[in-house]
C-alpha cells in the first residue's frame, strides 16, 4: 500500500469506448433536443396513424420521463403499458413462487413479458390503438409487447447498479407494483431474480430493432443516441481491450485502500466493494466525443457473445459473462463474514442458476497482521460447529478459531475457494477476488456480532450452510489443495509466467506474468480477464495492429475479448525499466 500513496492515483474511475468516428453526432442531450430529434422523424412518416413504442427497462423514474413525453407530445393518444398489467394482488400470486418468502435469495425466473400483463386488458388497449388516427405513444415496461409494430421504437435502459440506488432512495418501484417504500434488500431480490430476467429476455429480443436508445441514468440529465450508434458502439468493443465502469460501496467491514488507490471521496466513512468486472451490474460507456453515453455493459453480452467470451465459453454458458473480478477492502477495516458458497447441484436446485459461485483471493495488498479463514480444523465436530453458530445467534459470541483454519497472509498471495469451503478475509487485506459470476448466493455463517450499514443485523444462513458446508477441507486438505498453489508455466526475455489457480472443482484458470519487456498473450478460445497487479501502467497493443494501444493503470481490471486473439502488454510511461503483473482469468479447459 505505501509504494502507491506517496504517488497521485491514476486510477480512471470513468473508462469508455469510442463509438465509431462516423456516429460522434448521433447522440442527443436534453429533453429539448431528444423531443425534436424524434419530432423530426414522425414528421417524416407519412401515415395517418403513427406508432411511437417507448419501451422501459425496470427502474426508469417514470415521473420524469413519462412526464416529458406527454409534454412533448400533448395531442397524442397515450397509452402506459400499466393500464395493461395484472392487478397487484395477482401479480404478487402469480410470482410468488420466484420471489419466494425468503429474505435474500428467490428462484431464477422461467416468465417472460407475458407474464405481466391480463390478456383481455391487452387486446383492449390493442384494439383502441387499431381505431386511433394521429400520433399513438405506448409507454412503459412491457410497451412493445402491447404494440409490437411500431414506426418508432426507443428504448429507455437502465444500468443496474443506478436502480440498486434508486432502490435505496425509495424512488422506484419493482414492475407492476407499488413497493418503492418497501425495503431495499426485498426489491432488490425481486429485480434480481424476477424483474430483470424479464427484461433482459425481452431486451434481447428488442435490441436489433432500436430507433433510439435513452440513458436517463442521471435525473434531469437525459440523453439519447441513435440504435445504429449504439449498435456500433457494441461492436467496436468487442475489437479491442476494454474496461466496463467501476462502482464503488460501503460496508460494515470496510476499509480505507480504495480512498487512495482509486481516488474516491474521503469524506465517506469507508470502501468495502468495487465492483470493476461484473458485466450484469456494471456499465459500459459508450464516447460519442466527449459525451459518455451510459448502458449496462450486459448488453455487450447479449449483442455478441460468440465474439466476446469464444464459441467454447458462448456453448457453455449461453450470452451470461461467467468471470466476476472485485475488490474486498478490509484495510483499516473489519473481518467479512465467516460464509460458505453453494455447490453446484444445491445452487440449482434450489435458485434455479446452472453454475455456482467458486472463488478466489488475490491479495494485492496486505498488513502485517492479515489473515485468512479459510477450511475448518482438523477432526472438526461438525453437529458442534452448527450448533455453536446457531447459539451465536442469541448469545452474539462464536470462537470462530476452534472450528476454522486461519492463515496469515502477504502481498500477492492466491487462496482458492471452490463452493462447499468455509472461508472470509480478515481485516487489513485487500482482496482482488476472482470468481465465478453468480454473485448473490453467500450464505453467512457468522458476522461478528455486527449490523449491516442500515442498522439491522445482516441475514444469516446456517440452514443453507449447513447443507453444502464440505467438512473434509480440514488444514491438510487447505495447505495441499487452495493455499499459493503456484506452480512455474514458462518464461522468456524479460518474462515470466506462472499458474496460481484456481482449484481444479473451479472453471477458472488463472496466470501471472511478471515482465520487464513486452510479452505474448493469446485468447485461446476463452474471454480473458485481467488486472494490472504491479507496476504503474502498463500498455496492451495489438502485434497486427488492429487496435489502438489502450493504457491500463495499478489496479484496474481490464477485458480482451475473444476475438482479438493475440495481444502483447508491457511496461509504460513510468514503469518503464521496472518489472510489473497481471493476473489473467480464463475459461481453463479451452487453453
Amino acid at each position: 500500500m505505501k509504494s502507491y500513496l506517496h504517488k497521485k492515483s491514476n486510477y480512471n474511475k470513468y473508462p469508455s469506448v469510442n463509438v465509431p468516428d462516423i456516429y460522434i453526432s448521433s447522440c442527443y442531450l436534453g429533453w429539448a433536443n431528444i423531443v425534436n430529434v424524434l419530432n423530426q422523424r414522425l414528421n417524416a412518416i407519412d401515415k395517418p396513424r403513427k406508432i411511437l413504442v417507448v419501451e422501459c427497462y425496470q427502474g426508469i423514474l417514470h415521473d420524469e420521463v413519462k412526464k416529458q413525453f406527454c409534454l412533448a407530445f400533448p395531442d397524442a393518444f397515450f397509452i402506459d403499458s400499466s393500464e395493461g398489467m395484472l392487478s397487484e394482488q395477482e401479480l404478487n400470486v402469480k410470482l410468488q413462487a420466484d420471489i419466494t418468502d425468503d429474505e435474500l435469495f428467490g428462484y431464477m425466473t422461467r416468465f417472460s413479458i407475458d407474464c405481466y400483463f391480463d390478456e383481455q386488458k391487452v387486446c383492449d388497449l390493442r384494439n383502441k390503438i387499431d381505431r386511433k388516427q394521429g400520433l399513438v405513444i405506448v409507454y412503459g415496461t412491457g410497451a412493445a409487447y402491447i404494440q409490437p409494430e411500431t414506426d418508432l421504437l426507443v428504448y429507455a435502459d437502465m444500468a443496474r447498479w443506478e436502480i440498486q440506488m434508486r432502490f435505496r432512495r425509495n424512488e422506484i418501484s419493482n414492475v407492476g407494483v407499488e413497493n418503492r417504500t418497501e425495503r431495499s434488500a426485498l426489491q432488490y431480490k425481486r429485480g434480481f431474480f424476477v424483474d430483470w430476467r424479464i427484461c433482459d429476455r425481452f431486451k434481447k429480443r428488442l435490441m436489433p430493432y432500436w430507433d433510439y436508445v435513452l440513458d436517463t441514468n442521471k435525473a434531469g440529465e437525459p440523453k439519447m443516441a441513435t440504435g445504429d450508434a449504439v449498435r456500433a458502439g457494441l461492436e467496436q468493443a468487442i475489437k479491442q481491450p476494454f474496461r466496463v465502469v467501476p462502482f464503488f460501496d460501503p460496508g460494515p467491514w470496510g476499509g480505507q485502500w480504495m480512498k487512495e488507490v482509486c481516488d474516491l471521496d474521503r469524506s465517506i466513512a469507508n470502501y468495502a466493494w468495487c465492483f470493476d468486472c461484473v458485466p450484469e451490474e456494471n456499465s459500459l460507456f459508450l464516447s460519442f466525443g466527449n459525451i459518455k453515453f451510459e448502458i449496462p455493459s450486459i448488453n455487450l453480452v447479449f449483442a455478441h457473445p460468440r465474439e466476446l467470451l469464444g464459441d467454447p465459453v458462448h456453448a457453455r454458458f449461453g450470452d451470461e459473462f461467467p468471470i466476476r473480478f472485485d475488490f474486498l477492502d478490509t484495510m483499516q477495516g473489519g473481518n467479512l463474514s465467516l460464509q460458505v458458497h453453494p455447490l453446484t447441484e444445491y445452487i440449482q436446485e434450489k435458485f434455479g442458476m446452472h453454475y455456482t459461485q467458486d472463488e478466489s483471493y488475490y491479495l494485492l495488498d496486505a498488513g502485517e497482521d492479515a489473515v485468512v479463514y479459510l477450511g475448518l480444523k482438523e477432526n472438526v465436530d461438525s453437529k458442534g460447529m452448527i450448533k455453536a453458530l446457531e447459539d451465536a445467534q442469541i448469545s452474539g459470541k462464536f470462537d470462530a478459531e476452534k472450528f476454522v483454519g486461519r492463515y496469515p497472509v502477504k502481498k500477492h498471495d492466491h487462496v482458492l475457494i471452490p463452493g462447499g469451503t468455509v472461508h472470509c478475509s480478515g481485516a487489513n487485506g485487500m482482496v482482488l477476488e476472482i470468481s465465478a459470476t453468480p454473485y448473490i448466493f453467500t450464505f453467512k455463517l457468522w458476522d461478528w456480532g455486527r449490523l449491516g450499514l442500515d442498522g439491522r443485523p445482516r441475514p444469516i444462513n446456517i440452514e443453507h450452510g449447513k447443507n453444502v458446508i464440505q467438512w473434509n477441507r480440514t488444514e491438510s486438505w487447505v495447505r495441499k489443495e487452495v493455499l499459493n498453489q503456484v506452480a512455474f508455466v514458462a518464461e522468456g526475455d524479460g518474462w515470466r509466467e506462472e499458474h496460481t489457480g484456481l482449484h481444479e472443482c473451479e472453471f477458472i484458470e488463472t496466470r501471472r506474468h511478471w515482465f520487464t519487456k513486452p510479452v505474448l498473450h493469446h485468447t485461446s478460445g476463452s474471454v480473458n480477464v485481467l488486472n494490472l497487479v504491479e507496476g504503474r501502467e502498463v500498455v496492451v497493443e495489438s502485434p497486427s495492429g488492429s487496435f489502438e494501444p489502450f493504457v491500463v493503470h495499478y489496479a484496474e481490471t481490464f477485458i480482451i475479448p475473444e476475438a482479438v486473439r493475440d495481444y502483447t502488454i508491457r511496461p509504460f510511461g513510468e514503469s518503464e525499466g521496472t518489472e510489473c503483473a497481471t493476473i489473467k482469468a480464463f475459461v481453463k479447459h479451452h487453453v
